[in-house]
């Protein structure tokens, strides 16, 4: 197939591409390559994704103009909607740039997919999406009304506006709710790379919340397998869907909302562990409140998506930090 992928020269946009150009799709990448966090670690994920399949695009999501021409030009199958302005943080102090990104380019993309007989568009949510949920484990058939940061609340905007062109036009649309990615490529601003580093380099690391934090980390393989499987199963109506008692994570229309995490919570502490056992060195560690927006534990149920495709994401936390320590100590030319 022709596959369109925006965020292709993001972490788990790269990771994509490169597995689905191993499976012989063609592919657009589409990405507006920010400033957010380091340019060339983007430009060398590109580097990695030189193929006869693949073609690149490098436009921000909420010109209209140029979506509508690549689109119009490349005339895809199915698009996989990775592009956003991530980071619940980072929302706090910069609003705008997510209504922009995730709400006005989103919009961009669906309005494109609408005027262009697209057969299938995937889309990343969020699991910030399930903010003050405190029943875990976090299911997709639970309401999600009380987000907790405006990078949820984009999020969660994204899956009503899917919907709502799920059920006008008929476009099967599937929102994927991602749990704590993480692995080689990752991004400079999340944990593990940001552990990693000043762990190496003597630094202290902000442990929030007094290091009382469960995350359900998911090794970015686990992701993008789960999204090669679900590119040829587009969302399907329920046909037992009743509006007297509505499910959130299905619909009358053809749209389907999937968890993906690892479905085995990790405690903070034994996260950082983990990196101190594989660098051989010991953290500084600086604890800290919780911060605004955040959440103490998240924990993804996967049952639909086990149901579905056959496949949940299962690699343990040691292996997959091990992963990522040592791509950081080659891309970086560290020594240990």
């Amino acid at each position: 197939m022709k596959i369109l992928i925006t965020g292709a020269a993001g972490f788990i946009g790269s990771t994509l591409t490169r597995k689905l150009l191993n499976q012989n799709h063609t592919i657009i990448g589409v990405d507006n390559l920010n400033d957010y966090y380091s340019v060339s670690l983007k430009e060398a994920r590109l580097n990695l994704l030189e193929h006869t399949n693949f073609t690149f695009y490098k436009t921000n999501l909420e010109d209209n103009n140029a979506i509508t021409k690549i689109f119009e030009k490349e005339q895809p199958d199915v698009v996989v909607n990775l592009a956003a302005q991530a980071g619940v943080r980072y929302s706090l102090e910069n609003p705008r740039a997510y209504i922009d990104s995730n709400v006005v380019g989103f919009i961009n993309i669906l309005e494109a997919c609408r005027h262009n007989a697209i057969k299938h568009l995937i889309y990343a949510s969020s699991s910030s999406v399930y903010g003050a949920n405190t029943s875990l484990p976090f299911s997709v058939h639970d309401n999600i009304d009380h987000p907790l940061s405006l990078y949820a609340a984009t999020k969660k905007a994204n899956e009503l506006m899917a919907h709502t062109y799920s059920s006008l036009y008929d476009i099967p649309t599937t929102g994927l709710r991602f749990f704590t990615v993480y692995g080689p490529w990752g991004r400079p601003d999340m944990a593990l790379f940001m552990f990693t580093k000043n762990i190496i380099e003597g630094k202290p690391i902000d442990v929030f919340n007094n290091g009382d934090m469960m995350r359900d980390f998911t090794f970015v393989d686990d992701i993008v397998e789960s999204i090669s499987r679900l590119v040829e199963k587009p969302a399907q109506p329920n046909t037992e869907w009743s509006g007297k008692t509505p499910d959130p994570g299905t619909s009358y229309a053809p749209y389907k909302i999937y968890n993906i995490g690892n479905n085995n919570p990790v405690n903070l502490m034994d996260f950082i562990e983990a990196i101190e056992e594989k660098t051989g060195m010991k953290a500084i560690k600086n604890y800290m409140p919780l911060q605004a927006g955040d959440v103490p534990a998240t924990y993804a149920d996967v049952a639909d998506l086990y149901r579905d495709i056959d496949f949940q994401p299962q690699t343990n936390i040691k292996d997959g930090v091990g992963k990522f320590v040592d791509w950081y100590v080659d891309y970086y030319g560290v020594k240990l």
